[in-house]
This record gives C-alpha cells, sequence and structure tokens, in this order.
C-alpha cells in the first residue's frame, strides 16, 4: 500500500489554487485527481489531499509541515515561495497565503542541537531569526 497515510487540508474554496500554487513551489510535483469537493496532489513524494470546505475551520500553529533544506539557497527558495502573499514568523516558521503553517529548517540543525556546548548558543542565535541562516548558525 503506497501512501498510507496523507494529510487532508481543508480549504475555504480554494483547494485547487493552492495545490496548483504548491506544486510550483515543490520539485517533482502534480495533481492527480480534481473533483468539485476534493483535490488530491503529490508534493515531491508526498501525497496530499485539498477539501473545498467552507471557513468554519482555519489552520493555525499546531499542525505545521516541516521542509529540510541542505542549502542556503534552499531555505532561500521555500521560504521565499511560501511567504510571498503569507506571513513571516520566528525561528523558521511561516503561514502561507493559504494559511498553511511551515517550518523551513536547515538538516543541520538537529547536529548543532546535539552538541550540549554548542546548541545553547546555537538557540540564542536562531530566537532572533525568522528566516534561518545556515552560516550565522555554524558560526554560533
Amino acid at each position: 500500500m503506497t501512501n498510507p497515510i496523507f494529510p487532508c487540508l481543508w480549504f475555504n474554496g480554494q483547494a485547487k489554487a493552492a495545490a496548483e500554487f504548491y506544486c510550483t513551489v515543490f520539485e517533482n510535483s502534480k495533481i492527480i485527481a480534481d473533483t468539485p469537493l476534493v483535490v488530491t496532489f503529490d508534493l515531491n513524494g508526498r501525497r496530499f489531499m485539498g477539501l473545498n470546505g467552507g471557513p468554519q475551520f482555519t489552520f493555525n500553529e499546531a499542525v505545521s509541515f516541516v521542509i529540510e533544506c541542505s542549502t542556503q539557497a534552499e531555505i532561500d527558495h521555500y521560504w521565499n515561495s511560501l511567504t510571498e502573499g503569507g506571513t513571516e514568523s520566528m525561528c523558521g516558521w511561516l503561514k502561507d497565503k493559504y494559511g498553511v503553517w511551515w517550518q523551513v529548517v536547515p538538516t543541520v540543525l538537529g547536529k548543532l542541537m546535539s552538541d550540549p556546548v554548542r546548541a545553547p548558543r546555537v538557540v540564542e542565535a536562531f530566537m532572533k531569526m525568522k528566516k534561518f541562516d545556515i552560516e550565522t548558525l555554524l558560526k554560533a
């Protein structure tokens, strides 16, 4: 069974527009099926479903999608694309124009945080950031 578990995101009548947008942000992405109620799409090998619901439910920080990035160029791409029309938050968090929350984080962060001597300096550095800066974290 491929993709046995995948998220269903409730959009206020904008599921197709959101799916099309996300397919431009993530490589190797496509819309799989599109009906008036549901849009199924694949983002770089991960399946999602968008539901055209009403305004009674909205997204919040309790659920976010993490994008691990190996390079600053990747961080810049996802950050710049997903914040267009959205909102920047702190420590790599952002809300896109559809209200979905994302965390754009460097892959190296886990290694930096596992070093008990370095971790406090890394935390101090990234607490001042909105978009992560890998070079600054490595120097911390």
